[in-house]
């Protein structure tokens, strides 16, 4: 629907087309300063949850063969490159030397990822040291994030993945994390070390 706006010498109005739905829904994603639910969408657009989870629907099919990407994440939505990508993007903003992680940070991210939310005790107790080091690093790259505290003695917090978790491992959602397929019982640090192999494939 096209509407009527005034030129700057105010003589004749100039034509602007309405944007369509799906291009205000993307442009919402494109500024907003993180993840947003489709509640929050919805309520910008003043339209249904559910007329925005179809458009966003079709917006993955049309972002299928470009370089964009929508990341879900706890019910959340954002905008992310594509995990094809992600070489050419480190490579221009110069992240490959920052981007390696340790193989203390992988274990810890993978006990996260599999089993999330998790305490920092339960992670101490399968890698059999102290995670304190390794937690603050994760944190600070924002891989993960405190999500509240566990019931019991001391209240341990509690840790969870992040949107940048899935970034760097080129997902779009927990879902694409390959399945923990354990036929045998495993000791602790068989399990952590298929944990941590499932990561880095």
């Amino acid at each position: 629907m096209a509407a009527d706006t005034t030129n700057e010498n105010g003589s004749e109005p100039i034509k602007t087309e309405e944007l369509s739905l799906e291009a205000q829904v993307e442009a919402l994603l494109f500024v907003a300063p993180g993840a947003v639910t489709p509640k929050q969408l919805a309520e910008a657009l003043e339209i249904t949850p559910r007329r925005v989870e179809i458009t966003l629907e079709k917006l993955e099919e049309s972002y299928a063969q470009r370089g964009i990407r929508l990341q879900h994440h706890r019910g959340q939505i954002k905008l992310t490159t594509a995990p094809e990508s992600a070489g050419q993007v480190e490579r221009f903003l110069s992240l490959e030397a920052t981007s390696r992680l340790s193989r203390a940070a992988l274990e810890t991210l993978a006990m996260i990822a599999y089993q999330e939310p998790v305490t920092r005790p339960q992670i101490d107790e399968v890698r059999g040291v102290n995670s304190d080091g390794v937690i603050r690093t994760l944190l600070s790259k924002g891989l993960i994030d405190e999500a509240g505290r566990a019931e019991g003695p001391g209240r341990p917090v509690l840790y969870t993945t992040t949107p940048d978790f899935l970034q760097h491992f080129g997902l779009t959602s927990l879902d694409e994390l390959p399945p923990l397929a354990i036929p045998e019982p495993e000791t602790s640090e068989e399990a952590e070390d298929t944990q941590m192999q499932l990561l880095k494939d």
